[in-house]
């Protein structure tokens, strides 16, 4: 190991060295360790999943996203195909070889039963894992992390960010670190460089009708302005950006090497509220893809063999509208997709029931509809995977559908 190596891995292992001790005295206990893990990605701001696990093969996508689309297949800059009526945005192509050897699967059409597209409301519903009902004050992470068999440790969650997410709230004890990303939604990528504003006020300075129109156009466009960062500000909830995802997800497996008792992780990541210049094969979205997809492709890397043994679901509180807005970007929806990843997941599939786009299907006419409630999908993990008993489930997800075993190895 390289001396810069070294130091680095003790930096983020130093900074929790009361897990390493933990760690010690349980594996004296439990030789074998915890060899189940769970990670949870919350991509806060409501990704468009339609053009990340794009439905190329339906003519409708095309039609309702006149700039926005990412090509198919087999032309430039196409999207990378799955299946046939499935295609990957192109700047997750770090993902594909998960994909190929059956590591990684989407479910699509996915999402919460609830239809609020409040970013503050949809978020608590998809944490506390019971959607339409506000009083709930606890995660379904730490209710998981309750119903566990054995003894508990200390050191069972592990949450990379500077806001202790709700998701991970109860009575449980959760790690917290800091996050390598930065913090906040970066709103200057959608503005106008202050050059060009400061040239066109000198510009329009006068009295006269255009100047007067071009001052008022100005304050209409800052009111506007104003209430898309106070949206956005609401969507990151606290969630850095994801340019040090990578790093984190590094940080995270070096620990979970290291500890047998972490079993449960959780990131969240902001910016993905795209009502302005969305983009389509590049752009805003497409950005952060590549981050995300850098990130994703570091768990198999770093956790080496123990990749075997994890599970790790991408969530987003909805999706997108499916035709794009007059701003080419796209605003707030219903149906999403949820990815799963991890050496249990019956790859190479895109799970769930696909209710197509076109008019007559549309979620109120203008989202993609949910037909697969995304607890269970997380209840299927957390029974098969995490070995959770169904009495036990049933106290983590109240009142949901039965989870269905189709996205898990037999």
């Amino acid at each position: 190991m390289r001396r810069r190596d070294f130091l680095n891995s003790a930096t983020v292992l130093g900074g929790l060295a009361f897990v390493r001790i933990g760690s010690r005295a349980w594996a004296a206990q439990n030789p074998n360790g915890a060899s189940q893990r769970l990670v949870v990605v919350f991509l806060r701001g409501a990704v468009d999943g339609l053009n990340v696990v794009i439905p190329h093969n339906d003519p409708a996508y095309y039609r309702m996203r006149p700039t926005i689309a990412v090509p198919p297949p087999g032309h430039e800059g196409g999207a990378l195909d799955l299946d046939g009526h499935f295609a990957l945005h192109p700047q997750l192509a770090p993902l594909m070889p998960m994909w190929k050897e059956g590591s990684l699967a989407f479910v699509h059409a996915c999402g919460s039963p609830d239809e609020s597209r409040s970013h503050f409301q949809a978020q608590a519903y998809m944490e506390t894992g019971t959607p339409g009902v506000r009083a709930t004050s606890d995660g379904w992470l730490n209710r998981s992390l309750a119903a566990l068999p054995g003894l508990h440790n200390p050191t069972e969650a592990v949450n990379f960010g500077p806001v202790m997410p709700l998701i991970l709230r109860g009575t449980m004890p959760v790690a917290s670190l800091p996050s390598a990303g930065g913090g906040g939604v970066r709103t200057a990528e959608m503005s106008t460089t202050p050059l060009v504003h400061t040239a066109f006020d000198s510009m329009y300075s006068g009295a006269d009708s255009m100047s007067v129109a071009y001052r008022q156009g100005q304050s209409a466009h800052a009111r506007l302005m104003s209430d898309l960062e106070q949206d956005m500000s609401e969507a990151a909830n606290g969630a850095p950006s994801p340019i040090g995802f990578a790093k984190d997800v590094g940080h995270f497996c070096a620990l979970a090497r290291q500890d047998p008792t972490i079993q449960v992780g959780f990131f969240a990541l902001s910016g993905w509220d795209h009502h302005v210049r969305e983009g389509g094969v590049q752009g805003i979205l497409a950005n952060h893809l590549r981050q995300l997809a850098e990130g994703l492709a570091e768990f198999p890397k770093g956790l080496g063999a123990n990749y075997r043994s994890t599970v790790i679901l991408v969530i987003s509180e909805f999706g997108r509208t499916a035709r794009e807005n007059g701003n080419a970007g796209t605003d707030h929806g219903h149906g999403n997709v949820m990815w799963v990843m991890g050496g249990p997941v019956r790859g190479g599939k895109v799970h769930g029931q696909w209710p197509g786009i076109g008019e007559e299907h549309l979620y109120q006419g203008r989202d993609l509809a949910v037909t697969t409630d995304f607890r269970t999908v997380a209840g299927s993990v957390l029974s098969g995977h995490m070995k959770l008993p169904a009495a036990a489930l049933a106290r983590v997800f109240p009142g949901a559908p039965n989870a269905t075993s189709s996205i898990l190895r037999a």
